[in-house]
């Protein structure tokens, strides 16, 4: 990728979502996205491969989170069903002081993902605050080195939000959140995630719609407050809240 050429349309895009980027975070998520593109090519990553559109709808809709989910330097977040690294990588870039977890299910993307932490977050931010746990959120969730552990939890629409609940309300301690990256239609996903949502700990507390620049398409962004533990039966074994939602 042409890091002349799209870090005005990068650098415009955040600025029209009022997030700031810290010093070498413009030239890191550019970095990401090359890596993207480089191991596309051996494995699944992406569907979007075109220079543009990887900037729009994966760096600028990853960065958006910031906007409503602001994070401090220290805070431990968990990106869940990460992939190739959405939003958390971006957020480590824009945000380097952030301790951040990616947690993937798939070996091979681990592999992608340590090697991104190598060439894109070491030179940033020396290596410090950033892992990669190979697992599944069920298991996880269960993990006591885990379990209510995080002060931000997100998901980038890998499941309708009942689910994600039950994956990412375990993760968050009380007092913490869990942001939910949706599309454009929300409102049935969210009455229907309602008593979930009660049942692990969480209350609604926030739906900022919003428009990608350049004509990103509009994303919807659910915050979660988490008000109290998680009752042990949660999360279920897995594949079971996939199945059957609560």
């Amino acid at each position: 990728m042409d890091a002349t050429a799209y870090r005005g349309l990068l650098e415009e895009g955040l600025a029209s979502l009022g997030v700031e980027a810290e010093p070498g975070g413009v030239e890191a998520v550019l970095l990401h996205l090359d890596l993207v593109r480089e191991w596309n090519e051996r494995m699944n990553l992406t569907a979007i491969t075109d220079p543009q559109e990887m900037v729009i709808k994966h760096a600028l809709d990853a960065a958006s989170g910031l906007a409503v989910a602001g994070v401090e330097p220290g805070q431990r977040v968990i990106d869940v069903g990460t992939g190739a690294g959405f939003p958390g990588v971006v957020w480590k870039c824009l945000r380097p002081g952030i301790d951040l977890t990616l947690l993937e299910s798939l070996q091979k993307r681990c592999r992608f993902l340590e090697e991104v932490g190598q060439a894109v977050i070491g030179p940033l931010a020396g290596g410090e605050g950033y892992q990669v746990v190979w697992g599944r959120a069920e298991d996880v969730g269960r993990n006591p080195a885990h379990r209510e552990r995080y002060d931000l939890v997100t998901a980038r629409a890998v499941a309708e939000l009942r689910v994600l609940a039950e994956y990412c309300l375990p993760l968050a301690r009380v007092g913490g959140r869990f942001l939910a990256m949706k599309g454009p239609s929300v409102g049935e996903e969210i009455l229907a995630a309602e008593a979930a949502v009660e049942k692990l700990g969480g209350r609604l507390e926030e739906v900022r719609e919003l428009e990608l620049p350049d004509g990103g398409g509009r994303r919807s962004l659910v915050l979660i407050r988490k008000e109290r533990p998680t009752p042990k039966a949660y999360p279920r074994r897995a594949g079971v809240p996939a199945k059957s939602p609560l």
